[in-house]
């Protein structure tokens, strides 16, 4: 299944002093385009407050490839590279392509929280299924216990 993508313009808020896209935007990139994919299965924000669960990141990594400047159009793809097998646990690749040019790669280990008992928890089928059906990385694993 290809990735799930999501187009982004750079902004003028995006930049730091030197003209580029700062580092922290890659992460709201990235965010962005995970929080786009869930709604466009219908389970995004309003569906996870009705939940009441939502994701808690445990480590947020970029590599930086290409420089970004101001006005580019990039795409942002989106790529389960692991999970563990009740689906608390996920690990979210994000490709930030400006046309076919890789520029960046973001990636996280997240999982599910409870909100009302502030644990983390499988999540409800709905998203579980949703996870299973999701784009994967060629490396996709298994989380298994020993790993976050």
């Amino acid at each position: 299944m290809a990735a799930f993508e999501q187009k982004i313009t750079v902004r003028w808020a995006d930049l730091d002093p030197n003209g580029h896209v700062r580092h922290s935007a890659y992460y709201d990139y990235g965010a962005q385009a995970r929080v786009a994919l869930l709604e466009a299965r219908g389970l995004g924000i309003g569906w996870m407050t009705k939940q009441m669960i939502g994701p808690v990141l445990f480590r947020e990594e970029a590599r930086f490839l290409r420089e970004l400047r101001m006005s580019d159009v990039i795409s942002i793809n989106v790529m389960l590279g692991g999970r563990s097998e009740d689906n608390r646990k996920w690990r979210i690749v994000h490709e930030i392509r400006r046309g076919e040019e890789l520029c960046a790669v973001v990636e996280v280990e997240g999982a599910w929280m409870d909100l009302r008992a502030r644990k983390i928890t499988v999540p409800p089928e709905e998203l579980a299924h949703a996870f299973d059906d999701a784009p994967k990385t060629e490396d996709f694993q298994l989380i298994t216990s020993g790993r976050r």
